[in-house]
C-alpha cells in the first residue's frame, strides 16, 4: 500500500469534505445551508492524525526496523569478529613468549622421527614456510644445538634470520655452552674457539677469577655469533659419585665454593652481554638417574637441601641472577608426591619464589626429555608447569600441542590471563637486563 505526500493527502481530504457537503446540501434542500468550511485548527488536527497514521503504516509495512536492519547487524558482526581476532592474536603473542623451542619445531622439512633416526640432522636456515608457521605459532626464543651448526658463516646468517622472525620483539637465542663436554659451539668443527676441560678443573683452583674469565670468554664468542642466553653454569653440587649426568660439569662438591664459582662465571658471561642461567633446580648432583631418559628423584628433606644443593642457587639470587632452570627431579620428602620439580608448585612457587625470594624467570628443563614425555602430553605438561610457577616452557616434544594446550587453558579460565602477564613481566625484565652489568 502506497502512502502519498502530505500535500496530496490534504488536497484529497478537502475535496472529500466539499463533496460530502454538496451531497448533504442536495439531500436537505429545505435548509439552504452553505457547506461548512473546515477550520484551520480542524484541518491541522486531522492532518496530524493522518501523518501519524501514515508513519504507522510505513512502520508496519517496513520489512525490518532500524535495530533489525541486516546492514547494521552485518557491520556489528564484522566489528565484533575483528575485535575477537585482535584479542586472539594478542593472546597468541603473549602465550608464544612463554616458549623456547627448537628451530625444527617450526620446520615441516624435518619431523620428530627424522630427529630420532638421525640426531645430526637439523634445521640450519629459515625458510619462507617456517616464517609463515612462526606467525601462527610465535615463540619467545629458540635453542640451538650442534645439529643446527654448519660453519661460522652459516651460523651468523642463521641466528640473524631467527632474530628477524619478529622485528618488533626479536626471539631470544639460547644455547648450552658450559665449557667442557657440553659446548655446542666450541666443540663444533671449523670453529677456533676457547676450549675448557671441564668446570671441575676450574673449581679445583679455588680461584674465582678463572671462573669469571671462562664466563667472559664463552660469553664473548656467543655474542659474536648472535646468542643472547647461555644455559650455564651448572649449579649442581657434585656429591654423588654414582650420578650419571652431572659429574665434572659441576664446579665442586663443596656447595659454598660451587656458589662462588657460579656467581663469578655468571658475571663473566654478563660482562660480555650474555645472560647466564643456573641449573638444575632443586639440585641434580645427588641423584642416581638421568632425567633425559626417565624418572629421577632426590631423597633429601628441605633442611638437607638448604644445607647443600640450595646454597649455589641462593648465592646467584643474592647477586641479581635472572634465570633458573628447573629439573625434572621429584623430591617426595619435600612435596609429599612424585611430581617433578618442573610441575611442582611446592618447589617452584612455595620454595624458590616465596622462601628464597627469587624474582627472576623460571624456565623448565627440556620438556621433550623422557621424565616428562613418557608421562604427559606436551599440552598437559605445559599447562601443569605454568600452574606450578614456571615462566618459560623449554622445548616441548610437540610445540603445537603445547601451545594450543596453554591457549585453551587460558580461554577456559584454568589459567588466568593475569597469571600469563606475571610471567611476561618477568621475561621483559630479563630482556632489559641483557645490557646491564651485574
Amino acid at each position: 500500500m502506497a502512502v502519498g505526500k502530505k500535500t496530496s493527502k490534504r488536497f484529497l481530504k478537502i475535496t472529500l469534505i466539499f463533496f460530502l457537503s454538496a451531497v448533504i446540501s442536495c439531500a436537505t434542500s429545505s435548509n439552504q445551508l452553505s457547506p461548512a468550511e473546515p477550520s484551520e485548527e480542524s484541518l491541522s488536527n486531522e492532518n496530524q492524525s493522518e501523518d501519524s497514521s501514515a508513519a504507522q503504516i510505513e512502520s508496519n509495512f517496513s520489512p525490518f526496523s532500524e535495530k533489525e536492519n541486516p546492514s547494521n547487524n552485518q557491520k556489528k558482526s564484522s566489528k565484533n569478529k575483528a575485535l575477537k581476532n585482535q584479542n586472539d592474536e594478542r593472546l597468541r603473542k603473549k602465550i608464544g613468549q612463554l616458549f623456547v623451542i627448537r628451530p625444527e619445531s617450526i620446520d615441516s622439512r624435518i619431523t620428530a622421527k627424522d630427529l630420532a633416526q638421525n640426531p645430526s640432522r637439523g634445521t640450519a636456515d629459515v625458510s619462507s614456510k617456517m616464517a609463515a608457521f612462526y606467525k601462527k605459532y610465535p615463540a619467545g626464543g629458540f635453542c640451538i644445538f650442534a645439529r643446527n651448526i654448519r660453519t661460522p658463516v652459516q651460523l651468523k646468517i642463521f641466528t640473524k634470520q631467527l632474530h628477524g622472525l619478529n622485528p618488533s620483539k626479536s626471539p631470544l637465542l639460547y644455547i648450552d655452552e658450559e665449557g667442557g663436554v657440553v659446548a655446542r659451539l666450541a666443540n663444533s668443527k671449523g670453529f677456533n674457539l676457547p676450549q675448557y676441560k671441564n668446570m671441575k678443573s676450574i673449581g679445583d683452583t679455588n680461584n674465582t677469577d678463572k671462573a669469571f674469565s671462562a664466563g667472559k670468554n664463552i660469553g664473548s664468542y656467543l655474542k659474536q655469533y648472535g646468542f643472547d642466553i647461555d644455559f650455564a653454569p651448572v649449579a649442581d653440587v657434585n656429591t654423588n659419585p654414582d650420578n650419571p649426568i652431572i659429574g665434572s660439569r659441576a664446579f665442586s662438591s663443596n656447595p659454598v665454593l660451587a656458589g662462588k664459582m657460579d656467581v663469578a662465571f655468571l658475571k663473566g658471561l654478563h660482562s660480555a652481554g650474555v645472560l647466564g642461567c643456573l641449573k638444575h633446580w632443586p639440585g641434580h648432583g645427588d641423584t642416581k638417574t638421568d632425567t633425559h631418559v626417565g624418572y629421577a628423584e632426590t631423597n633429601k628433606t628441605w633442611a638437607q637441601l638448604k644445607n647443600c644443593e640450595v646454597i649455589p642457587f641462593k648465592a646467584g639470587i643474592e647477586n641479581n641472577l635472572q634465570i633458573i632452570m628447573a629439573a625434572h627431579i621429584s623430591a617426595p620428602k619435600i612435596t609429599g608426591n612424585y611430581l617433578p620439580a618442573t610441575l611442582s608448585k611446592t618447589l617452584l612457587t612455595e620454595k624458590l619464589r616465596k622462601e628464597l625470594g627469587f624474582k627472576g624467570v623460571i624456565i623448565t628443563d627440556a620438556m621433550e626429555m623422557g621424565a616428562i614425555a613418557k608421562n604427559y602430553s606436551s599440552g598437559e605438561a605445559a599447562v601443569r608447569a605454568i600452574k606450578a610457577g614456571a615462566d618459560i616452557i623449554l622445548m616441548p616434544l610437540n610445540y603445537v600441542n603445547a601451545f594450543e594446550g596453554v591457549l585453551a587453558a587460558v580461554k577456559s579460565g584454568e589459567i588466568s590471563e593475569q597469571r600469563i602477564d606475571e610471567s611476561i613481566m618477568r621475561i621483559e625484565k630479563m630482556r632489559k637486563s641483557l645490557t646491564v652489568l651485574f
